[in-house]
């Protein structure tokens, strides 16, 4: 059986975690830590912290852009739940606009007729590594006085027009969940793209409190400062992730690697479509997807894979089309391209480790469905 996905390891994740045991300091902010957040503000020249999800770094980036109850918040429905959920926690309206076909992400030219005199934010999500046209969404909010906060879960390594993602808006979101490329179990980081923000989001992060500016020796004792949470994940889970950091050129590589290795393979099947990266973006082969005629081919597709050992999997089913996204949300505008691309889309099997024989197989088994 070729699994969809398997948790990347790289060989030192046990012996770090052990050191992190050894440390008898396996809370928050401890040695891993520290060299987790080391590596990513010299990888992104930004201010970075690791949060215990990337849903948490969206829910405090939602705190820090001051959401508030009534306001509204611009972003695709074709995402994961939580790019919505920390915005619906502080009150807000999501309004759902349409997205573009060749990359599944917002479309940018449909977001200033979403702005209302509530709108707060614009919260692109850069799908399958794959940069928004960010210096479009930008010149939007600048206009408008709106904040940007990115869903780069999918986008550590990936950039836009050589700037790291996650670092274009005020705020960026990681992940480093299993299915991620660097993965800490459950994890993320927020990026803090204003210094004068910064310790405001270690005193959110930290539970309301100014305990960070006590260990460095900035106040003789710690208090609560204002409103916060619990969002430092464990030392033991920033070891496993520290591990993948240190290989994370080989891991991105490999990854870009069976990433262009399957589009070759895939390139001359007519009826298919295969993934669009614009010229001024650079992935980091988070995923590689196909393209189907319509949802019953896809559904046929998967279940022939799967009858031959190959896992494959379907993606987000549109937050507009959802309870909770007809209740806490509108779509604006008309959903052209959300759900037919979304109804569409495949993922295939993509990991570090996959073989390269396993990556024929699969492009053999899908050239063969097709004849």
């Amino acid at each position: 059986m070729i699994n969809f996905n398997e948790p990347p390891y790289v060989g030192k994740e046990k012996e770090y975690i052990n050191k992190a045991i050894d440390n008898k300091k396996i809370c928050g902010d401890g040695e891993f830590t520290k060299k987790c957040h080391k590596w990513l503000n010299e990888r992104t020249n930004s201010n970075v912290l690791l949060t215990t999800s990337c849903s948490h770094a969206l829910d405090m980036s939602a705190i820090l852009s001051n959401i508030h109850e009534g306001d509204e918040v611009i972003m695709p429905s074709f995402t994961f739940v939580s790019t919505a959920d920390a915005f619906v926690l502080r009150g807000a309206k999501v309004v759902f606009v349409d997205i573009r076909p060749d990359t599944m992400n917002i479309d940018e030219k449909l977001i200033e007729e979403a702005i209302t005199e509530k709108t707060k934010a614009i919260v692109p999500v850069h799908y399958a590594g794959v940069a928004c046209e960010m210096d479009t969404i930008m010149d939007i909010a600048k206009r408008h006085n709106l904040m940007v906060i990115e869903d780069a879960a999918q986008g550590v390594m990936s950039e836009y027009k050589g700037q790291a993602l996650g670092t274009i808006g005020d705020y960026g979101c990681y992940s480093f969940h299993e299915t991620k490329n660097y993965s800490m179990g459950e994890g993320g980081a927020i990026l803090v793209k204003d210094p004068r923000k910064f310790e405001e989001a270690e005193i959110v992060r930290e539970k309301g409190t100014d305990r960070s500016r006590f260990y460095r020796g900035q106040v003789d004792k710690y208090t609560w400062v204002t409103a916060g949470s619990s969002f430092l994940p464990s030392d033991i889970n920033a070891a496993y992730l520290y591990a993948q950091l240190e290989k994370a050129e080989e891991i991105n590589n490999a990854r870009l690697h069976s990433w262009n290795l399957y589009y070759e393979n895939l390139k001359n099947i007519l009826e298919i479509e295969l993934p669009y990266v614009p010229k001024e973006c650079k992935h980091n082969a988070h995923m590689f997807y196909i393209k189907t005629k319509d949802i019953k081919q896809r559904t046929e597709l998967i279940q022939f894979l799967k009858e031959n050992n190959i896992l494959s999997v379907f993606h987000y089913i549109p937050l507009h089309t959802s309870p909770a996204g007809i209740k806490y949300g509108r779509f604006n505008g008309k959903d052209n391209y959300t759900t037919k691309e979304s109804e569409r889309l495949l993922r295939l099997p993509m990991y570090y480790g996959l073989k390269d024989e396993d990556v024929l197989s699969i492009s053999n088994k899908i050239k063969e469905f097709y004849k």
